[in-house]
């Protein structure tokens, strides 16, 4: 039995999964570091020459976002203000080369608390699409998440697209995140914030931090609190108390709990004045 799969079709790869339990690989740059062998143990699926899985796309209810699109495929895709605090994002995924290899699906299902990709998608009210071989499903990725290197994928299932909503696209982003040096770097802190702007009033607004918990999250409460508020000062409305009311914060080599809600409070303000400044 072949140890490599590359399929050219879903229903190909959904077999090969089936029959097989292969480790799936989606450009394997989180894949293999974690390998402590010089090979890939067992059965490996390649999904990255499956047609319809890379690329952007507009819906009628939104935007699609295929499973093996690249960071760099997100750089140079025409999409609208909203999406650029996934832009930003896609830009502090490594090095170039690791923008040209890594996807969206492998960068979710890795399930890594400080995936750069997850605080911006989760900010764009981002849905993941689940296809096994009885069909297909969604899940908010707020759901798909549940814990370090843990997600609600079937292991006869595989991440195929990502959903954003029209709803969610509308008004201006920022991504902006803290590390130990400018480039190259996994975060200490990272925050991505979405806001719509009414005649200088928030119709709209989402505020989501990673690398500061098990998974990264939403800030629900705050956000309903803001809705209405001048976009003027609006940064001095976020309280590190209202940022340490929503975190579980780890602690690591990189830095402490109380180190990181310090950061994520300060990167929220810094994320609301520049899109203030820009309203």
């Amino acid at each position: 039995m072949p140890s490599y799969y590359r399929p050219a079709t879903l229903t190909d790869a959904l077999g090969v999964l089936g029959e097989t339990g292969a480790v799936i690989a989606a450009g394997c740059t989180d894949l293999f570091p974690a390998t402590d062998m010089q090979e890939l143990a067992g059965p490996v699926l390649d999904i990255t020459a499956i047609t319809g899985l890379r690329g952007v796309s507009r819906t009628d209810a939104g935007w699609r976002i295929g499973a093996t699109t690249t960071w760099s495929d997100l750089l140079v895709a025409e999409l609208p203000p909203a999406f650029d605090m996934l832009k930003e994002a896609a830009a502090e995924v490594g090095s170039v080369q690791i923008q040209n290899a890594g996807t969206v699906a492998g960068n979710l299902c890795n399930a890594s608390p400080a995936a750069d990709g997850v605080p911006p998608l989760l900010a764009l009210d981002a849905e993941v699409e689940l296809t096994g071989a009885n069909g297909a499903r969604r899940l908010p990725l707020a759901r798909f998440l549940t814990g370090v290197r843990q997600t609600q994928r079937r292991t006869d299932e595989l991440l195929t697209a990502v959903f954003v909503p029209e709803a969610a696209t509308r008004g201006s982003s920022r991504f902006l995140k803290l590390g130990a040096r400018k480039y190259l770097v996994i975060s200490i802190a990272m925050v991505a914030v979405r806001q719509h702007v009414v005649d200088g009033v928030i119709e709209d607004i989402a505020l989501a931090v990673g690398s500061c918990s098990a998974v990264a999250v939403r800030f629900r409460d705050l956000e309903r609190r803001l809705i209405g508020c001048s976009v003027d000062g609006l940064s001095d409305l976020v309280t590190d108390a209202d940022v340490a009311s929503c975190l579980s914060p780890i602690s690591d080599i990189r830095a402490d709990g109380p180190y990181r809600e310090g950061a994520a409070s300060e990167l929220l303000r810094r994320a609301l004045d520049d899109l203030g400044r820009r309203s």
